[in-house]
Order: structure tokens, then C-alpha cells, then sequence
């Protein structure tokens, strides 16, 4: 299936959010996640089914001030 991540065009097999974090490397990371603008907290990822050409946003926390 085709997606956007980020803003650049990804190909992942997973059906789900949270097979999509895995398979591009967030899998264990402390990020936030929006698919086509929605938020999805961490708890519903692998619920969450994806669809071809989804939009999805991952941002990691930013430390500083």
C-alpha cells in the first residue's frame, strides 16, 4: 500500500499504524502520530487500519528552551 509519511512517499505491507511505525523504525520511540490530520494516541495504534494513500505525520517530543 502507498502512504505518505512525513510528507514522502512510503510502500509498507502493514495494515495497521502501528505495523507502519515498526517497519520505518519508530517502533519503540516516544512519538506523536496523525493520520490524514486526526490524532491517534499510542494506545489505539494497532487498531488503527491504514488505507492506500493515508497521510501520515509521526513527531518525536523536542527538548530544550
Amino acid at each position: 500500500m502507498k502512504l505518505q509519511l512525513n510528507g514522502e512517499p512510503v510502500e509498507t505491507r502493514g495494515d495497521t499504524l502501528a505495523d507502519l511505525l515498526e517497519a520505518e523504525g519508530f517502533g519503540g520511540a516516544k512519538v506523536a502520530t496523525a493520520v490524514n490530520g486526526t490524532f491517534v494516541p499510542a494506545g489505539l495504534r494497532a487498531g488503527h487500519i491504514l488505507a492506500e494513500g493515508d497521510s501520515v505525520e509521526v513527531l518525536a517530543p523536542m527538548q530544550g528552551g
